[in-house]
């Protein structure tokens, strides 16, 4: 599920490298997160400009930034808010870099609305258009085929039905943010400004960028969607003796489990039922396993009030070390940068009592 991480910065795209200003095209998808298009137009518009005002020098802009959608009107988003573009797709007559804002989650319907927009992109990407998806925005990308045999990436929630739709893209899940081909795609929405940030610092070199991000107060791209995601175990079957092993796992994933205990209380041979339960549920039982305790772990970390080595007993290992590194291969963090980044806030009573008393 996992691809590759990219290092920024990364291969150059075919865009004209002479131009001191880029032209970019953010185009407004209707009934989705308003987020994933505003965030790219302030970070590609505070490119050189921000970081150099906050320092009193001369600013020097990067990027111009325009704002379309398929007909030119006017789009509203999930949470009824609305965006006016400038003009339609079909009145650009240079641009550098196009960028999907994500649509809404019955992304197939979207598509068959705005069904213009898929030989609009073909016809940049020919032209040498740097072309980016965010989040659900990614499947525009899909649907007019500039995505197969690529890497690309999504929300990690939509992954099985990107994946069951468009068998021919390389999807790599796992990651925030993917290149192949001057094709880009980023998962999530707040992932629209690490696919934003990544971009800045391809064609403006990593000082740029990480001005833009120091001017912001957001951090650098994100490699990572693991740590976020919710994965479901496995996918659903119709094997009643491998659910019952499933369940046993659930309710006894920190006891020490062999393949052996779990073949003979399936009552079947270990070859068959390795067969059986990798048919089943997608994974391997060893995998599985891991996987139930890497989850279990998740959730003690997020309470914030255990050590590391006590979350590491509670699950079954013994070995600190060993699930660490595990962890990290899961989640793409150490627990400790998982529990600091999703623990709940733990106020004392002295702290709670002072804050109320000033609202």
């Amino acid at each position: 599920m996992a691809g590759k991480t990219k290092s920024l910065p990364a291969r150059r795209g075919r865009i004209r490298r002479h131009k001191d200003v880029l032209d970019v095209t953010v185009v407004l998808i209707g009934e989705g997160y308003i987020s994933t298009a505003i965030a790219p137009i302030e970070v590609f518009h505070s490119a050189g400009m921000l970081w150099n005002s906050l320092q009193g020098e001369q600013p020097k802009p990067r990027f111009r930034v325009r704002v379309v959608s398929a007909d030119g009107r006017s789009v509203k988003g999930l949470c009824g808010l609305e965006l006016t573009p400038e003009c339609a797709i079909g009145d650009i007559r240079q641009t550098d870099i196009i960028i999907l804002s994500a649509s809404g989650w019955e992304t197939m319907d979207r598509i068959a609305k705005d069904t213009p927009l898929l030989p609009w992109l073909r016809k940049w990407h020919s032209r040498g258009a740097v072309i980016a998806g965010i989040c659900t925005g990614v499947a525009f990308l899909a649907e007019s085929g500039l995505l197969d045999g690529r890497e690309a990436t999504t929300h990690w929630a939509v992954a099985e039905r990107m994946r069951q739709r468009y068998p021919k893209v390389r999807w790599c899940i796992d990651q925030f943010v993917t290149e192949d081909g001057a094709v880009f795609c980023s998962g999530g929405v707040y992932a629209s400004i690490d696919l934003s940030l990544y971009l800045v610092e391809k064609f403006c070199g990593h000082e740029v960028a990480l001005q833009c991000a120091k001017s912001l107060l957001v951090s650098m791209p994100r490699a990572r969607q693991s740590g976020y995601s919710v994965v479901p175990l496995s996918r659903p079957h119709s094997d009643e003796r491998i659910e019952q092993i499933e369940r046993y796992l659930q309710k006894n994933f920190d006891r020490d489990v062999t393949v052996g205990d779990l073949a003979s209380r399936a009552g079947m041979g270990q070859r068959t039922f390795i067969r059986r339960f990798k048919a089943a549920t997608g994974r391997l039982p060893g995998t599985y396993l891991q996987m139930l305790r890497i989850s279990a772990a998740k959730e003690l970390l997020e309470r914030g009030t255990l050590s590391v080595h006590d979350v590491c007993a509670r699950i079954g290992y013994e070995d600190v070390a060993f699930f660490r590194n595990l962890f990290k291969r899961y989640a793409g963090m150490t627990p400790a940068d998982y529990r600091s980044r999703f623990a709940r806030m733990n106020f004392d009573r002295g702290e709670l009592a002072g804050a109320n008393a000033l609202s």
